[in-house]
Parts: C-alpha cells; sequence; structure tokens
C-alpha cells in the first residue's frame, strides 16, 4: 500500500500520483490517499488518478476528513494505512516523487529486514536547498542509521522514503495525532529504536524530496523537538553511562548541560573545546542551579578530555577542521561519543 497524506497539495499532486502510476513493481499495489479537509483542487485531481491508476491494475482508496479544519499529518497517514490492506506500506508525501523503482527496491529489503524501517538516498528539490542536511541523509553509514539518531537532523531515514511492514507498524503503534506542531516522525522513530527495531537504507536515490515554504516540518518548533531529542539520549545513552565530557563549551553544550536531568547533571565531569578563550576562563558555573555552592563544570581542551563525549559541534560546518579533530582520538562512534548537534 502507497499511503499518500495530502491537505492543499493540488500544486504537486499530478507528479506525486503519476510517480505511483510509473512503478516498475510487479506485484499487486494499491494507493491509499487520505485527504485531510483540502480546500484546493486536490480531491479532482485525486479523483482522475484514481481512474488511470484503476486502469493499469493498482486500486485506489480514498478517505477524506470533510471538516473545515485538517487533523494533522499523524492523523491523515494513520487513516490513510487503516482503510488500506496491503502487506507492506510504502510512506509518499503528496509534494514528493518516486522513482520508477522505488517500491520494487524497498519490497526486496523489507522482505530481507522484517523489523526494519527501509529507507533510501534522495535528490532535493530545488537542488541547493538544505545542502548540508541532504548530503547527511544519502551519506550515513549503516551503523550512523543507529548511532547519528540524536541529532537536530531528525530520523536517520526520512519519513517520506519509509517502507515498512504493516505488522512492524502496529507493532510499534501508529503516528502520533497531535496536529500541527508535533513531530510526529520523529516520535513514531524513536518508538520503533525501542522496540529493537532495524533502519535499513536502500543505496539508491529513490525520491525527489521538495523543499518549499508550506512543508509541514515548518510548523514543528524547536524547542519541542529538542526536548524530544534530550529525553531520547537520556533514555538510549546516559542512563547506562557514569560520566561524560560535552564536547563544546559553547552556546549548545551548555544548553544540553541545563536541559538535562539533575542526576545526569552530575555525570558530567567536563566541557572541551578548541577555543583558548573558553578553555583559559577554566570552568562553567551553572547559575541556575538551587545547589550551593553553585555546581562548577571545567572546560578543557578537547585532546585532554576523556571520554565517553556527547559531541554538540555540528557536522560539515567547519571545513573538515573539527571532523579532523575527532578522527584524531581514534574513538568509536556509538561506544566512545555520539552526536546531539
Amino acid at each position: 500500500s502507497v499511503i499518500v497524506p495530502v491537505h492543499n497539495s493540488e500544486c504537486w499532486l499530478d507528479e506525486c500520483l503519476k510517480s505511483v502510476w510509473e512503478q516498475d513493481f510487479k506485484q499487486t499495489m494499491e494507493l491509499s490517499v487520505f485527504n485531510d479537509a483540502s480546500k484546493d483542487g486536490s480531491a479532482e485531481i485525486i479523483a482522475k488518478w484514481k481512474i488511470r491508476l484503476e486502469d493499469a491494475g493498482v486500486s485506489v482508496i480514498i478517505g477524506s476528513n470533510e471538516s473545515s479544519q485538517p487533523r494533522g499529518v499523524g492523523f491523515a497517514k494513520n487513516q490513510a494505512i487503516l482503510q488500506s490492506s496491503g502487506t507492506y506500506l510504502c510512506f509518499l508525501d503528496s509534494d514528493d516523487v518516486m522513482m520508477p523503482q522505488r517500491v520494487r527496491l524497498q519490497y526486496e529489503a523489507a522482505i530481507q529486514h522484517p523489523n526494519s524501517i527501509i529507507g533510501c538516498q534522495v535528490r532535493r528539490e530545488p537542488p541547493m536547498s538544505t545542502e548540508r542536511y541532504t548530503r547527511w541523509i544519502n551519506n550515513l553509514t549503516e551503523e550512523q542509521l543507529l548511532t547519528q539518531v540524536f541529532t537536530s537532523h531528525g530520523p536517520t531515514v526520512i519519513m517520506p522514503t519509509w517502507f515498512c511492514s504493516r505488522e512492524w507498524f502496529y507493532h510499534v503503534g501508529k503516528f502520533d495525532e497531535g496536529g500541527k506542531g508535533v513531530p510526529e516522525d520523529l516520535l513514531f522513530f524513536y518508538k520503533h529504536i525501542q522496540k529493537g527495531g532495524e533502519v535499513i537504507r536502500v543505496n539508491h536515490c529513490l525520491l525527489l524530496y521538495r523543499y518549499h515554504p508550506q512543508a509541514a516540518t515548518h510548523s514543528v518548533l524547536e524547542e519541542t523537538i529538542w526536548n524530544h531529542r534530550v529525553k531520547f539520549l537520556e533514555d538510549r545513552v546516559l542512563s547506562s553511562w557514569t560520566s561524560f565530557t560535552i564536547w563544546n563549551a559553547g552556546k549548545q553544550g551548555k544548553k544540553l548541560y541545563r536541559s538535562l536531568s539533575p542526576a545526569n547533571r552530575k555525570k558530567v565531569t567536563a566541557f572541551c573545546d578548541v577555543d583558548e578563550k573558553k578553555i583559559t576562563k577554566g570552568f562553567y558555573t551553572f547559575e541556575e542551579s538551587e545547589e550551593r555552592p553553585k555546581p562548577k563544570i571545567p572546560i578543557c581542551h578537547f585532546r585532554e578530555a576523556s571520554p565517553p563525549f556527547i559531541i554538540c559541534v555540528k557536522l560539515d560546518l567547519t571545513g573538515g577542521a573539527f571532523e579532523t579533530n575527532l578522527k584524531m582520538l581514534n574513538l568509536k562512534e556509538g561506544m566512545d561519543y555520539y552526536h546531539f548537534n
């Protein structure tokens, strides 16, 4: 089942649904669309493609929210899944376009990895938008798909590329239906990992991933995502560490420290950095603390610091300088350090 939530998508929908029609998958396929209170011409476009797709042997199920208010992406996806019947679910956003081999290649991977979310590489449209993010999505190693789940980039395989079995989807649980401002894909992804799910990427570019101001992603507050990420990091990593160093004595590092639970703050032995000014200062005083005396956390040069590290330095931004420093320490990602950038 190809799962497509729709809300006021008329300017992209033709291209999106045409890409379903162009799939080279030879087995049974259905399209399940849920139209979430669209006010534009989306319904007419869906009706037109229903005829073309059914002529091509693809059954089409259309559901809709007839009220004046949309219920949000999580609700629309859940409804589209509920009304569909395929053994596998292929997620597609109404503003994106699949390459003809997408369903076939991800289906083959899903058979091999039943408890997985299968993603793929993407091509960004317009090409120069979110360059760092696109590079990150497309180049993570197999291991990093699981170790880099805490970064501000969000899921290591992006939601419009997801493919999984229906059985696994319901094992993880549905999407959060909180509506606008809820990072439903991130929350589902975290639950998936907590339940022992694998993350696999088919190393082919199988999706044209569109960037535009109306995208639902833009409605989620950064602070909301930050809080979910911190909690996930605490549950998955910090709960089993007795002490650690925060790499970055600047704004991001201090913000992470302040966001931690009191028990995890006590585990921070130092901040480390390359900035001589910060290092010379010698320590960071946690002014907001109720404790007396207020906690003072040492700041040292990264070469003097002890692993494990939580790294709060953004990747791919320093012309390779940070990456070189990290490499120099010969540490293992997922054991000696995690990125939280």
